[in-house]
Formats: structure tokens, C-alpha cells, sequence
């Protein structure tokens, strides 16, 4: 009988790509990972695993017993949430992960209402970018996700349900006192001179930033990163840089002039699950208190108008 915690390293060792980076995740040592994924090998009867030197690859088999096996943990999931159900009052836990802009207005309000409608579901919130969130949806470390599909550099595909919940714009933010700060709408190649600060390398919107100053003609000169937007806030703020940035993560009430491009860029905010077959309560709960948000000024919903 296929053991549910092998087949869960095997998973995540897929999706991960090394042993040693399973053994982090799980707080694991990597030769207890090894052992585990041989004794998996032994149980299936099969080669899931080609070893060379140091480093191991999944085969065909492994890659087949890998997908097959995140449908069966997801499976056996939902036969858990359904045998605790009373009635159908959802409980259990949760795991939500939302990138920083959307956490106050739209995860908190969520979580905030699901604590009165729904007392016994718990609801983990944490914060994770679209570059990390995808990839913890997918091995199980979160169940659901408020994301943005246009970050392509990871695979959206099937086995994930994609729920919009609307876009934003994606505006110049410019020290209140700068030349440009007066216009509405700022062609970015005006900015090709100015000092920049952003994201850290590899997240979305150190990307973003990068392929609209290319096109544009320019590379940014970029003098600070940060992953927290209120510390790249205050660097404008400062007088000391400009940046680009979601609309929901500029707050009210900082000195600072946001400016809309004159080639206008939209984010898709969306929550993304796994796919499956069963319904499973708690998550199609915390996906309504979602859905639900109150008024958001710098989000239009899906099918709205974006001019």
C-alpha cells in the first residue's frame, strides 16, 4: 500500500527540483529524504528516481507517481474536511496566501467575516508573492492563494482553478514635488534618467519593471530593493527614487503623486485552488468571503471597464 507521506516528498521533490530543498521545507534532514524516497521505490516495485553523483531526477515513473500522488493527498483532504463536517458547517484549516497589496483589503475583511459565519474554520493567513505562492499552491502548502496569472514565468495549468477577482493599474509613483508628478498620465521613457528603487530581483514586480523600462528604451538604474512596498514608498517619499506599483499597494494619506501610464498596465488579482472533483466546504468558504470583499477603489472587478 502506497504510504500518503512518501508520497508527498516524492511530490514536492518534483516540484521543488532537489532533495535538499524538500528536507528545508519539511524541517527534515536530507538523508532522512533519501531513505524515505528509496523506501517508496521498494514499495512501488519501480525506478522513480535516477540518481547521478549527487543530484537525483525523477523518471517517467516518479513523474507520473508524482502528479498521481498530489491527486490522491488532495483527495484524501477532502474525505478528511467531509468526515469532520457537521452538516455543512465548513471547519478545519485553511491556508490562504496573498501577495502584500491585497492582504488588508481583501484577505483581513475575509478572514475578519469567516470568524463570525464560520467559528470552527481557521483560517492561516500569509504573506506570498506571486513567485511564491503558485509553487506553495501546488505542493500543498497552501490551499488558497490571491495571486496574479500574469506572472508567466510559472505554469498555470489545469490542475488549478483560477477565480478573478479583478485588476488594478499598475501606476508611476513620483515624489510630490517632481516635474512629472503634475500630469495625469506619464510616458515611462521620461523617466529613462531618474534613480529607481523596487522589488527583489525575480519577483513580479522587479520584472514588470524591468520589461516596461526596456520597452520603453531604457534600463533602470535601480539603487535600492526592498519586499515591502511602504520601505519603497518611503524612498519616493525621500525624494531619493520613483518606482512602479500596483495601485492597491499605494496607500492614502503618503507624500507621494501617482501618475497612470500613457500605454496603460492592468494586473489580474485572482484566487487561484487546486482543482478537484469533490467539494471541499472550507475552501469553497473562504473563496465566497473573498469574493465578497467590500468596495476597493483601486480595483475594478472582472468585466468592468478599465479606461
Amino acid at each position: 500500500m502506497l504510504n500518503p507521506w512518501r508520497l508527498r516528498l516524492l511530490s514536492l521533490l518534483e516540484s521543488l527540483g532537489t532533495v535538499r530543498a524538500v528536507a528545508e521545507t519539511l524541517h527534515l534532514s536530507a538523508s532522512t529524504v533519501s531513505q524515505q524516497l528509496t523506501v517508496l521505490e521498494s514499495e512501488t516495485r519501480a525506478t522513480l528516481l535516477e540518481r547521478t553523483g549527487r543530484r537525483v531526477r525523477l523518471t517517467r515513473q516518479g513523474s507520473l507517481l508524482a502528479r498521481r500522488g498530489r491527486e490522491i493527498l488532495d483527495r484524501m483532504a477532502e474525505a478528511e474536511a467531509e468526515l469532520r463536517m457537521l452538516g455543512d458547517e465548513p471547519i478545519g484549516t485553511v491556508r490562504v496566501g496573498a501577495f502584500q497589496s491585497a492582504i488588508q483589503p481583501l484577505a483581513v475583511p475575509a478572514v475578519t467575516r469567516l470568524a463570525d459565519s464560520h467559528p470552527q474554520l481557521q483560517v492561516e493567513l500569509v504573506e506570498s508573492e506571486p513567485h511564491e505562492s503558485g509553487p506553495a499552491l501546488r505542493t500543498g502548502e497552501l490551499d488558497v492563494i490571491i495571486t496574479t496569472t500574469d506572472y508567466v514565468e510559472f505554469p498555470w495549468g489545469r490542475d488549478l482553478e483560477i477565480v478573478p477577482l479583478g485588476t488594478d493599474p499598475v501606476v508611476l509613483v513620483l515624489p510630490q514635488a517632481h516635474p512629472l508628478a503634475r500630469r495625469r498620465a506619464v510616458d515611462l521613457a521620461a523617466c529613462a534618467d531618474e534613480t529607481w528603487t523596487g522589488d527583489r530581483t525575480g519577483s513580479y514586480m522587479a520584472e514588470l519593471t524591468r520589461r516596461l523600462c526596456r520597452q520603453s528604451g531604457f534600463e533602470p538604474r535601480t539603487a535600492s530593493r526592498f519586499s515591502n512596498y511602504l520601505l519603497q514608498l518611503g524612498e519616493v517619499e525621500s525624494g531619493r527614487a520613483v518606482t512602479l506599483l500596483p495601485a492597491l499597494a499605494v496607500p492614502a494619506g503618503l507624500a507621494v503623486a501617482t501618475c497612470e501610464l500613457t500605454t496603460p498596465v492592468h494586473r489580474n488579482v485572482t484566487i487561484v485552488v487546486r482543482s478537484g472533483s469533490a467539494p471541499r466546504a472550507a475552501v469553497d468558504a473562504v473563496v465566497d468571503a473573498l469574493l465578497d470583499h467590500p468596495e476597493v477603489p483601486a480595483l475594478t472587478a472582472p468585466g468592468e471597464d478599465q479606461g
